[in-house]
Parts: C-alpha cells; sequence; structure tokens
C-alpha cells in the first residue's frame, strides 16, 4: 500500500502540479514534510521509491508564438551561458546554433555560438550537414552543457552552423533548432537532448507534453513540459495511439474524414506529430483534392479562401486509434487580410522509404494537446483548453 502510495504521488506531480512556467516546483518530499505527511511512506522502501521519483525535474519551457506559424523559447549553451531561441522540433533530432565563424546572412542576423567565450567547451570537430524540408545548413559538431529552464545537460553534442544558405533561416525569428525526435533521426549518431536528460537521470519522467495558442487575443504563446504534461491544458482523458515507427513521432491514421464522409485514407495512412511544421501536410494529391474540398483557390502558389466563407465550409475529421479529431474551418485557416483566410493545408510530398506521410504540424497541435512519450513509445492527444480558462476557479 504504500509503495502504491508513493507510485501515485509520483505520478500526481507530473500529471497535475508542475503547471506554471518559469519556477522550478519543491521536491515532493519537502510538500508531504510541510504538509505533515511525510511519516505515511517513512520507510526504507518508501523513501527509496520517493527519492527515485522526485530527484529528477520538471521543466516548464514557455514558448513565444510567432503569428502561428513558429514558437520557440530560450536556451542557453556553455559556461557563462549564451542565450538562443529555438524551436522544439518534434519531427528532428539534432540541436544546432549559428557560429561566430558563420558568415552567411541568417547567421549574421542571429545570435550566434562562440566557443572561446565557454569554459566548459570541447572541441569534436566532425563535419555536419543537415537536409529539413526547406531550407539545409553545414557546420561542426562542438560538445557543451545546454541549460533548458534550470535543466543542465552535460556533455551535450551539438552542431555550430558555419553556412546556411537562402532564405529559410535568415527570415526565421528564431536562431536555431533543437529537434526531439528518436535518436534514429540523429546526423550523424548525434544523442539527442531530451535523450541525454533522461539517461543523466534529470527529467522525472521520459515524457514531454507541448501546448500552442492559436488564441489571437491571448499573450501566451505555448509551453513545453519537459519531464511529464500539464493535465489542465486539455479536456477529458488523453487518446494514446502507438508510435508506429521511431524515428519521427509516427503514428497510424485510421480515415480522413471530410465533412463525416472518409475522403483519403480509407486504408490507413501513416502521419508524424510535428511541432516544427507550421502547417499541416500531405501527399500533393490528396491535398490539392482537399483543397477543392473546402473552396480553396489557388494565388501565386497559395491557397485560401474568403474568411467570410469560413461558416458553410467543411468539418477536417482525422480518426485515431478510433477517435475523431475535429479541425473546423475557424482552425484549419489562418487570417491573412481584410477578408482572406490562408488555408492552413499544404502539399509535400515524402518519398519511400519514409514516406508517404502526412505530417499532423501546428495547425493540428494547436487544437490539440500533444503529450510524446518515450517510456511507452506512444503519442497523447486531447482537445486543448486555454491556460486563463483552465485555471478559472483554481
Amino acid at each position: 500500500m504504500k509503495k502504491l502510495l508513493v507510485i501515485l504521488l509520483c505520478v500526481a506531480v507530473v500529471q497535475g502540479v508542475i503547471r506554471i512556467p518559469l519556477k522550478r516546483q519543491k521536491s515532493l518530499k519537502k510538500t508531504l514534510k510541510e504538509k505533515g505527511r511525510l511519516s505515511k511512506v517513512w520507510t526504507r522502501q518508501g523513501l527509496e521509491l520517493l527519492e527515485s521519483c522526485t530527484s529528477p525535474e520538471t521543466a516548464n519551457e514557455p514558448l513565444l508564438n510567432y503569428f502561428d506559424v513558429e514558437y520557440f523559447g530560450q536556451i542557453s549553451i556553455g559556461s557563462p551561458p549564451q542565450v538562443f531561441n529555438v524551436i522544439f522540433d518534434t519531427g528532428s533530432s539534432n540541436l544546432w546554433v549559428p557560429s561566430v565563424y558563420c558568415t552567411s546572412q541568417a547567421c549574421l542576423s542571429h545570435s550566434r555560438f562562440q566557443p572561446t567565450k565557454s569554459s566548459t567547451y570541447k572541441t569534436d570537430g566532425q563535419p555536419f550537414f543537415i537536409q529539413y524540408g526547406t531550407g539545409n545548413l553545414t557546420g561542426l559538431l562542438g560538445i557543451d552543457q545546454v541549460t533548458v529552464q534550470g535543466i543542465i545537460v552535460q556533455n551535450q553534442i551539438f552542431a555550430e552552423s558555419v553556412s546556411e544558405p537562402g532564405s529559410t533561416f535568415q527570415d526565421a525569428n528564431f536562431d536555431g533548432i533543437l529537434g526531439l525526435a528518436y535518436p534514429n533521426l540523429a546526423v550523424d549518431g548525434c544523442t539527442p537532448v531530451f535523450d541525454n536528460m533522461i539517461a543523466q537521470n534529470l527529467v522525472e519522467e521520459p515524457v514531454f507534453g507541448v501546448y500552442m495558442s492559436r488564441d489571437p487575443n491571448s499573450s501566451e504563446g505555448g509551453e513545453l513540459v519537459l519531464g511529464g504534461y500539464d493535465a489542465l491544458r486539455f479536456s477529458g482523458q488523453l487518446n494514446w495511439a502507438p508510435v508506429t515507427v521511431q524515428g519521427y513521432w509516427q503514428i497510424q491514421v485510421d480515415s480522413i474524414l471530410v465533412d463525416g464522409e472518409v475522403a483519403f485514407c480509407s486504408e490507413g495512412c501513416q502521419a508524424i506529430v510535428d511541432t516544427g511544421t507550421s502547417m499541416l501536410t500531405g501527399p500533393t494529391a490528396d491535398i490539392q483534392q482537399l483543397q477543392q474540398y473546402i473552396g480553396a483557390t489557388e494565388t501565386d502558389g497559395e491557397y485560401g479562401v474568403s474568411c467570410s466563407s469560413l461558416s458553410t465550409m467543411p468539418t477536417v475529421t482525422f480518426v485515431i486509434n478510433g477517435v475523431n479529431f475535429d479541425l473546423s474551418p475557424q482552425q484549419y485557416t489562418l487570417p491573412n487580410g481584410e477578408d482572406y483566410c490562408s488555408s492552413g493545408f499544404q502539399g509535400m510530398d515524402i518519398a519511400p522509404p519514409s514516406g508517404p506521410l502526412w505530417i499532423l504540424g501546428d495547425v493540428f497541435i494547436g487544437q490539440f494537446y500533444a503529450v510524446f512519450d518515450r517510456g511507452y513509445n506512444r503519442v497523447g492527444l486531447a482537445p486543448v483548453v486555454p491556460y486563463a480558462s483552465a485555471t478559472n476557479g483554481v
């Protein structure tokens, strides 16, 4: 019974208590002592269990929202810390930031890492190249400590970019990217930051949760919880879908409905839940058909509709592990002018063996709180509750 009590207490800390950005939680042991309940678990076995579940930490990382197309937060690298804004990207696994030795225009307009100013920096020197859906970069690998909301990861391998061609990163409001996908996806075999957090016993659970605000009237951009998730951010229960391929956070979609009728994936298809993709993408032929279904027309390569027609447009539903995830027209479009709303759907062909894939990007995650569970290799989804609403009366 005492062992069960400790386990339930650990679960409570991870699932419900840790919800305040920029503030670290007291240890469970200290909280119990203050409430006069520590004696109830004061046995050798109970204390060992208690210490094992509370010695690591949980971090709540606030995210800034740039017009619903970029969500990024702050990390630091080195000693003393050098601060960078990064996309926390579940669609990749590497950490990179611009190097002071990079002369690309994209680097010059962003914060750049200076290895000679960090007392904990170690040279690796291995060349690095990474290709994203849009944009690529080259650089060299280095080793240093990385800090995310007070969690300090030692000996983290990361890339220092020395060339960022084109305008992809030049126009970005973030400096670099911190990948949160599986190690199998990591370029050059670099251990991802979250994997090192787990290995170094720095997080309470091998889990993280993502909230992305789509409320134009809210100053809150979003939140990443490392080591747990915030149950006040969503309504009902999390609906879990097993990871089908451990690279991306890849899951099975049973079917895709338009106004309740099966329109795509009648025999199932694969999708990835990707915080680093702004839109909701799919095979180009399917997305073109979907644009027709919602009445979107193309202008200069971009699909959109009159915002005044949203009330007559269909609901698009993704059926995942038997559960319907509905997107209303207001949710799958983005206001982009007085009476012009851009379609949140975009064609992207991912070649085999990785593809074809649908990408459930920020358009989707903005409506459904997402929990990424490395312990059980699954993704949990539930309808978002805006934080202001969630905390009313609490």
